[in-house]
């Protein structure tokens, strides 16, 4: 892959490759945009079939998390940094140390914080070599509740949009992915007394929790595209719909967590032609990282949730914000999404 190519592409700064045999470290940090202010994104770990298809899962969620922060309202850039490997056998004090150090040798471009297989406990100890962290067990901690209730409050405003009500009082959701943001969005949708169908490929004791304790009807990873439902909720790994497999739905409003659900800009054109709202993903998911960011903001500001959570609940109003400006422009969401956020980083730029 022509990487400086690619990075022109996406508008990215830097891409830092990262190798270091004692610990076994294989990672890629991508700075996306630092107009707005310093670059904040999540670590990933996950166990990649290809360094290729690493960089190219790192590209788009930095650029992702640029138009995040700057939707969220946030003084922040986006960045995001993949590590290669299995997290089980690798994770320890020292292998965190060194990623550390390299976040470090940054000086505060690049802030990092939880995602996928990375903890706060893990972020506490990239803490103990480098101050540029957010969501330590010190302050805020996991920023996953923070994400589920942003997501929810985008799921609610999206229905009041495309049922007329934004009660989810009896609405079936399907939801893709049961890790700790996932399963903290089924706590809010069964609290309301949605119907929940539920699965994940890599986690049947959580499914098997949602049966039990919320009700949830078990749905095998083949047939939960086609199931029937009001609402489906993608929150686990992106390019979950493309130009064919969107002809299965059953839904009329897609709204989750995970980043980059659309294989491509042309799937949220399509999906508007089969009259299926989509919530655009880095729109409601921004919850951990308003959360995240606040601490950045005000690095000597008194952590308080419930101002936190006040900024998160914003989200349903940005949603709204959103799907009338693509009804206004006569685009689909996903455009209208792209336009809404560049058009504050170009604002930024001067």
């Amino acid at each position: 892959m022509p990487v400086i190519q690619e990075m022109g592409k996406y508008g990215h700064e830097q891409i830092v490759f990262i190798r270091d045999e004692k610990v076994g470290l294989r990672a890629i940090i991508a700075v996306h945009n630092t107009v707005l202010g310093p670059a904040l994104g999540g670590t990933r770990f996950w166990n990649y079939a290809t360094e290729e298809e690493a960089l190219v899962d790192v590209l788009r969620l930095s650029r992702g998390m640029t138009l995040k922060s700057a939707a969220a309202g946030l003084k922040l850039g986006g960045a995001k940094a993949v590590v290669i490997g299995d997290p089980l056998k690798l994770k320890s004090r020292e292998f965190f140390h060194v990623y550390g150090g390299y976040i470090d040798s940054l000086g505060g471009k690049y802030y990092t914080a939880e995602d996928m297989n990375i903890s706060a406990e893990d972020i506490g100890m990239i803490n103990e070599v480098t101050k540029y962290v957010s969501g330590t067990p010190a302050k805020s901690g996991n920023p996953s509740p923070f994400t589920a209730r942003g997501v929810y409050m985008g799921i609610k405003a999206g229905a009041s949009v495309k049922f007329g009500t934004d009660s989810l009082e009896g609405k079936t959701v399907a939801v893709q992915g049961l890790g700790n943001v996932g399963y903290a969005l089924c706590e809010h949708l069964h609290k309301e007394g949605a119907k929940l169908k539920v699965c994940d490929i890599f986690n049947s004791a959580a499914v098997g929790k949602a049966v039990k304790e919320l009700g949830a009807f078990a749905v095998k990873p083949e047939d939960l595209l086609a199931t029937d439902c009001d609402i489906f909720a993608p929150c686990a790994m992106g390019a979950v719909f493309n130009s064919e497999n969107i002809k299965n739905l059953k839904c009329k409003l897609i709204a989750g967590a995970a980043n980059n659900v659309l294989l491509d800009t042309s799937v949220g054109d399509a999906l508007d032609r089969l009259d299926v709202l989509y919530v655009p993903d880095y729109i409601i998911n921004a919850g951990g990282v308003i959360n995240c960011g606040i601490e950045i903001e005000n690095p000597d500001w008194r952590y308080n949730v419930d101002e936190v959570n006040a900024r998160i609940d914003g989200i349903y109003a940005t949603t709204l914000k959103i799907i009338a400006l693509a009804k206004e422009k006569r685009v689909s969401t996903s455009k209208a999404a792209d336009e809404y956020a560049e058009g504050i980083v170009r604002a930024g730029r001067g």
